[in-house]
């Protein structure tokens, strides 16, 4: 593979681990050579009921899921995952190509979808985009809360609450929370956030951003009045209530 090798580990200094969720033994087998490659612990299965009690014995870092699996697929493995409150990201591998099949894992749970076929080297590169929101060490600072109005999150601790109220967030959403709040009243397209949250390009096919800005949405408008806010054909701005009349 010709791609840059890049060294992550888990914060007390630990391999990243890896799940491969793939019932084809030759697909499995490259995919765990590939992530080993990147000096990662990596754990194989290859139907659903197992990958359920791996996830809980191996605890990965991130998660290859096969949709179409033995026993239960793999969208309601993810289901079963957020449903006990596991967080842990997951990459759905699968044939179908149809937007409402991508949606579905997405709303499930799902981090991020690649379709067969499709490169070791682009999955690779979407692992370790996943890898770094959920297990890098962010950089110490003096104050490292950022707020906006009565929203507050902490990037070291990955604690958000809203007028006192915590908010559960994925990996996922806590990284496009935490970029927007980075911006406040700065509108951000969907390629920078294409850019900065997944950290690759798309190819054009944005919704997954509209999916998780709607995601936030729903969690954080249950404590208070809506805080993002959408320009038609920009993007998207996070404002503080005081900014909402002007």
């Amino acid at each position: 593979m010709s791609y840059e090798k890049v060294h992550l580990q888990r914060p007390d200094g630990q391999p990243v681990r890896a799940l491969v969720v793939e019932d084809d033994p030759l697909l499995g087998e490259l995919l765990t050579m590939a992530l080993k490659a990147e000096g990662w612990d990596v754990a194989a299965v290859a139907g659903g009921h197992d990958a359920l009690q791996q996830v809980r014995e191996f605890q990965p870092d991130v998660v290859t899921m096969d949709v179409m699996i033995p026993g239960i697929d793999g969208v309601e493995v993810v289901r079963r995952l957020r449903a006990r409150g596991d967080d842990v990201p997951v990459l759905f591998l699968t044939a179908k190509d149809e937007l409402s099949d991508r949606l579905q894992g997405l709303t499930v749970g799902g981090d991020d979808y690649v379709t067969k076929p499709f490169s070791l080297e682009e999955v690779v590169l979407r692992l370790r985009a996943m890898v770094r929101r959920r297990v890098e060490v962010v950089a110490a600072q003096e104050d490292p809360l950022l707020t906006v109005g009565d929203l507050s999150l902490n990037p070291q601790t990955h604690e958000v609450f809203r007028a006192g109220n915590p908010i559960e967030l994925t990996a996922t959403e806590f990284a496009l929370l935490e970029y927007l709040m980075e911006n406040p009243r700065h509108v951000l397209s969907k390629a920078q956030i294409l850019e900065r949250v997944w950290e690759y390009d798309f190819g054009g096919n944005a919704n997954v951003v509209e999916i998780y800005v709607s995601y936030l949405r729903k969690k954080l408008d249950a404590h208070g009045p809506a805080m993002i806010h959408t320009l038609r054909g920009v993007g998207y701005t996070i404002r503080p209530m005081e900014d909402q009349d002007t």
